[in-house]
């Protein structure tokens, strides 16, 4: 659970995001950080996250005590990729309050060294990118799932098929109708949003993106 809770803001917008990857509620104090919840949701690497996972203690120069937060704490499958903790800040505030926050991210990664973790600073140039526009429409269909099993199959087997396609490319080749064509869509797109299908997610979606079957 998040060790500090977060205050209304009316200044950013603030508020609980629906993650399945999430330890405890999502929340968030600006957009920027809701954007990069929705990112790690959709990362296939990403195993779990936790927001406002720690407090931090530290001294400053005159020996007083203080406390830092970070934003999020994210695990990972694979081993061998370090546990994360993330700040996410935009870069016209890291430029503003530098001063104040520098103290308070060496303290992040003195605490994270010792844990074993690293930390890192995230800002709008790594969030705000087509990846995230791609992350925003292909997640509500892998939260909902697919129509079917057999559609998942037609859709898999037909992409192997042809080794390369695009999705429009793909439903001409399965059907020939629209009607059916739209409804094995929603599948397509759940295929492509869990790396079932390859697409290269940091360019823009369209009907003429190029598809890979993963035994292609």
């Amino acid at each position: 659970m998040p060790v500090r809770k977060i205050p209304k803001n009316y200044r950013n917008v603030t508020g609980v995001a629906s993650h399945n990857k999430a330890t405890g509620r999502a929340m968030f104090e600006s957009t920027l950080e809701r954007d990069f919840l929705t990112l790690l949701e959709f990362d296939p690497a990403v195993e779990g996250f936790e927001v406002q996972p720690v407090t931090i203690q530290w001294f400053d120069e005159s020996d007083k005590q203080r406390t830092y937060t970070p934003d999020v704490l994210a695990h990972f499958y694979n081993p061998s990729r370090r546990t994360t903790l993330y700040e996410i800040k935009y870069r016209s505030e890291l430029a503003e309050r530098w001063p104040e926050l520098k103290p308070k991210f060496r303290a992040a990664q003195r605490y994270a060294r010792s844990q074993g973790w690293r930390f890192k600073i995230i800002t709008e140039k790594e969030v705000r990118a087509d990846r995230l526009k791609n992350a925003k429409f292909l997640l509500p269909f892998v939260k909902k799932g697919p129509a079917s099993e057999a559609d998942m199959d037609l859709l898999d087997d037909a992409i192997n098929a042809l080794k390369q396609s695009t999705p429009k490319g793909l439903l001409e080749h399965i059907y020939r109708d629209e009607w059916n064509r739209a409804r094995l869509l929603p599948t397509l797109w759940y295929l492509i949003g869990t790396r079932q299908i390859e697409m290269d997610l940091d360019r823009p979606i369209n009907m003429d993106s190029e598809l890979r079957g993963l035994n292609s």
